[in-house]
């Protein structure tokens, strides 16, 4: 038991070749990704209050460079204390969430792998594919606990279903009116190697959003607060 117990805490100890990387960025890389991401996201606002159609990409260099520089300098009561130099990274399929985590006695870099994706406007899914910590594989339960936790003292409206035998956690975002009463929805959120794309419309409201009981295509017909697995 004493061996199983040291190669466990070996193997959490353990970085993930791209969180390592993302941590290895030189801080002149990581100041001018940071500008581009809020040059961006300047624009992007600026685009969202036009009425019509709007769009943005989002590079993880970006996102990272935000991460490291602004959010560190600008928003250090943003995260948890026990949560330090958050990054990711984004697969066509996936989004790893990284960071370092450090309770009591344990700390590890965990990852956290989503697949995220808008099943209907204003309605973001975030299909949880697996926590590890280092490269050991996690129990969902308490993540989904942590999750559900975290929207509700964020006022998040939330609720969990299944896909596939995976949690998805539903999110509704609220809707949006500037101050033309225009509506603000997203639509589509893409993922390819290294980016993030999402797009949607400014109109008039005369729909409605859709409810939180969207129908996933291989939903399996319950919801669940927590789930545990491996």
């Amino acid at each position: 038991m004493a061996v199983v117990a040291l190669v466990l805490y070996r193997c959490s100890q353990r970085e993930p070749d791209a969180y390592r990387e993302a941590i290895e960025i030189k801080p002149a890389v990581l100041e001018e990704a940071s500008d581009q991401m809020l040059q961006k996201t300047t624009a992007l606002v600026s685009d969202v209050e036009r009425e019509g159609d709007w769009e943005a990409l989002f590079t993880a260099e970006q996102i990272n460079g935000f991460l490291a520089v602004d959010l560190a300098r600008n928003h250090p009561a943003a995260l948890p204390k026990w949560l330090s130099d958050p990054r990711v990274a984004i697969k066509p399929d996936r989004v790893m969430l990284f960071g370092r985590v450090r309770r009591g006695e344990f700390d590890s870099v965990v990852t956290l792998t989503v697949e995220p994706y808008v099943p209907n406007p204003n309605v973001l899914a975030l299909r949880i594919r697996g926590v590890r910590a280092g490269i050991v594989p996690m129990p969902l339960g308490n993540v989904l606990e942590a999750v559900s936790q975290t929207a509700q003292r964020s006022d998040i409206r939330l609720h969990w279903k299944q896909a596939g035998g995976d949690p998805v956690a539903m999110i509704t975002l609220p809707a949006a009116f500037d101050e033309d009463d225009k509506l603000i929805q997203i639509e589509t959120l893409r993922l390819a190697e290294g980016e993030i794309y999402f797009s949607g419309t400014t109109t008039m409201p005369d729909t409605m959003l859709p409810d939180e009981e969207t129908v996933l295509p291989d939903e399996e017909n319950e919801s669940t607060q927590r789930r545990g697995s491996s």
